[in-house]
């Protein structure tokens, strides 16, 4: 493939991921803000993410749901285009074949994942932030949190915080997501032909979705728990994830581990498969379009 050829193949990636990125946000941010705020909700606030929903839509109405989606959406297109592009760029490195074993998949997910926590570490922190606001008058919008963090403690303790549990959590996630995509993807190809039906790439996502949080959800809570604390954590990485880590289990035993996992499995189902559908989609019509 000549150098061109790349180049257009990269920009097709990028404007695909950003298709599917909105897709993603659109679909499953009022189950993201019941998840989080399972994570990071004072113990007793609430009795399960049924509770967080009726108490959510009966104390600040059906728009609470979307809290926070601002950042994800503003951020998503880039967050996605990088993902889906570094995915790509990362299996032309492992091979120069186009069919990567499930090895070689995981491999470059991870790698991708890795990449991606580049923008998705504030974007996330942004995200956090908003959804653990509960209504009170002294809520604050994206821009004044936006301005807090950055003027109170700088780029890196402030709008880049948790971004080295972000490259932790991001590196399975990515593996499983991936590999889970593929392998299901490919089952459906042996039965139906290269030329998915949308069924097939909403329920290839939808099992990618779920097997990403089954590989990372405890460094999310460990995610969420450090980018909404008053103050940055102290130590290096290890240090202060093993810590969050501790005191987790202190808390709420190993089951403090996944708090939210039930809603974030479920979100993972309709948002998942909406981003690779309309990835797949989008990526498929470019490729006719360009002829790359």
């Amino acid at each position: 493939m000549s150098s061109s050829s790349k180049s257009r193949e990269t920009v097709n990636e990028l404007l695909a991921g950003s298709v599917g990125g909105a897709a993603q946000v659109l679909v499953g941010q009022p189950l993201d803000t019941i998840k989080t705020r399972a994570q990071v909700a004072p113990k007793g606030m609430f009795k399960g993410p049924m509770d967080i929903l009726t108490q959510t839509l009966r104390k600040e109405g059906f728009f609470a749901l979307y809290k926070g989606m601002a950042s994800p959406l503003i951020g998503v297109a880039g967050v996605n285009s990088l993902l889906f592009a570094a995915y790509g760029a990362s299996k032309r490195i492992i091979s120069p074949f186009p069919h990567l074993s499930l090895k070689e998949t995981a491999l470059a997910g991870s790698m991708a994942g890795a990449a991606n926590a580049i923008l998705a570490s504030p974007v996330e922190m942004f995200k956090v932030r908003m959804q653990g606001q509960y209504g009170s008058p002294s809520d604050q919008r994206l821009s004044a949190v936006f301005l807090e963090m950055w003027r109170t403690w700088g780029l890196r303790k402030g709008v880049m915080r948790g971004y080295w549990v972000t490259v932790v959590r991001e590196i399975p996630a990515y593996a499983g997501f991936y590999t889970a995509f593929e392998f299901t993807k490919r089952r459906f190809q042996a039965t139906h032909g290269t030329q998915l039906p949308v069924w097939a790439l909403l329920s290839s996502g939808a099992c990618g979705g779920i097997a990403y949080w089954l590989a990372c959800y405890p460094l999310d809570v460990v995610k969420s728990r450090v980018q909404l604390r008053a103050t940055p954590p102290s130590g290096t990485p290890v240090q202060y994830i093993a810590h969050e880590l501790r005191e987790i289990v202190r808390e709420g035993g190993a089951r403090g581990l996944f708090r939210g996992l039930s809603p974030s499995l479920i979100r993972s189902i309709p948002a998942a498969a909406s981003t690779f559908a309309a990835y797949e989609l989008t990526k498929e019509y470019l490729e006719k379009t360009t002829g790359v």
